[in-house]
């Protein structure tokens, strides 16, 4: 197995290099490594390790994730550490704890054709498009340090174009002075493997990035991971010459030169004893395996079935006119939804006085029993206004007003 994608990843980088062309990096070579996770008990010598950079050439947010995820369960880093560069079309990425109903607004990313993905690693929810570039260090568990990955970007930059950056308390990486983000971070540590990745926001479209991930939380309780916003700037806003092409570059020749174990800089010579970039073109043809794990990740159930429980309450004020007596005004009807796993697990509907005299509501409503099991979406409401259209009620009016108000609980989250 580990000789056959010797000769694979061999392919990769000639035949993604011959087709694709996207970035400026020097020529590729054969490598020896192991795919086996079985590592050696014995104590790893600190000279035996040596670096490889790998390009993804997919632009696909499920693709990449599902590399990364491929390479961290199937790669064996004692002796070959990787650094992993790729880039994504437009995409929002949540992380494993999330709930994307409390992270993103869920309409602008419909609107846009904007993805929305869950990723295995914790943190908060970040945005992604072509104006920035993605990096996974992957290490073996014992040797997982994210502030010497952190000091080697730093590095980086300031070596290539003078720019000062530093680490927060959050490590995240922010420009000196200004103190705005450039760059999230999150991790995933398991046994015997390890990653940290981050991205760098070179040329993002700020616009998009604010409306896709602008939310009102009011009435939405939940222990879910939240992100802590904060204001974020462009390298290219900074220093105009800053591309993602030429960071990627810069970024791939610091990681070579830099020591395996710690953040110090060996300089130009130790480059050549390392084994360089590499084209990485992720197909299940050259990881077996991966295409079911991406099937995995743009599935309903793991995108927004892996949320954690929560419940939303909202309230409408009654229009005058379905309340029927004068003397009733103010009116308003509440809804408690309750969502477990991204389904409908409970509904409470409170309806007011004057509603009540539509057939089918009575108390609670138990008529909206009907949404109980169903996802939390448009579909859940469709169902709602099928079960109240079957009613035998004059009052029609009255039921599309509580079917647009259950509509306009499931599209505010």
């Amino acid at each position: 197995m580990a000789q056959n994608l010797v000769t694979k990843l061999y392919r990769i980088s000639v035949i993604g290099a011959a087709r694709n062309k996207p970035y400026v990096v020097p020529s590729v070579k054969a490598v020896t490594y192991s795919t086996s996770t079985q590592q050696d008990s014995g104590a790893v010598k600190n000279s035996d390790a040596v670096k490889s950079v790998f390009i993804s050439q997919s632009n696909d947010i499920f693709t990449n994730l599902a590399l990364e995820d491929w390479l961290y369960k199937n790669f064996n880093f004692i002796n070959h550490h990787i650094l992993l560069l790729w880039r994504n079309s437009p995409a929002v990425v949540i992380g494993r704890h999330q709930n994307p109903w409390l992270e993103v607004n869920t309409s602008v990313l419909s609107e846009h054709g904007i993805e929305i993905a869950r990723r295995n690693s914790g943190g908060g929810t970040v945005y992604h498009d072509n104006g920035n570039l993605n990096l996974t260090f992957f290490t073996p568990r014992e040797h997982y340090n994210r502030k010497n990955n952190l000091q080697l970007i730093n590095r980086a930059l300031i070596r290539e174009w003078g720019l000062k950056t530093e680490i927060s308390p959050r490590e995240d990486i922010v420009i000196s002075g200004g103190y705005k983000q450039i760059s999230g971070t999150a991790a995933k540590l398991g046994r015997p493997n390890a990653y940290h990745h981050c991205t760098l926001l070179v040329s993002v479209d700020k616009e998009k990035l604010k409306h896709a991930l602008h939310k009102h939380h009011k009435g939405i309780k939940t222990n879910a991971t939240q992100s802590i916003p904060s204001p974020v700037m462009n390298l290219c806003d900074v220093n105009s010459h800053v591309t993602v092409e030429k960071l990627l570059s810069t970024i791939g020749w610091e990681y070579l030169r830099t020591c395996p174990y710690t953040a110090e800089d060996r300089g130009k010579d130790f480059i050549m004893k390392q084994r360089g970039f590499q084209f990485i073109n992720p197909t299940d043809q050259w990881f077996p395996g991966l295409d079911k794990l991406r099937a995995e990740l743009t599935s309903w159930d793991w995108r927004f079935g892996k949320s954690p429980k929560f419940n939303v309450t909202r309230t409408f004020q009654v229009p005058q006119e379905l309340l029927g007596k004068e003397e009733l005004r103010n009116e308003e009807l509440s809804i408690t939804i309750d969502v477990n796993k991204g389904m409908v697990e409970d509904v409470m509907l409170m309806v007011p006085p004057g509603l009540k005299a539509a057939n089918g509501f009575s108390g609670q409503a138990q008529v909206v029993t009907s949404l109980k099991g169903q996802r939390f979406s448009e579909e859940a409401v469709t169902i709602l206004q099928k079960a109240l259209s079957e009613l035998e009620s004059p009052e029609q009016t009255r039921n599309e007003f509580v079917v647009d108000c259950v509509r306009q609980v499931v599209k505010s989250v």
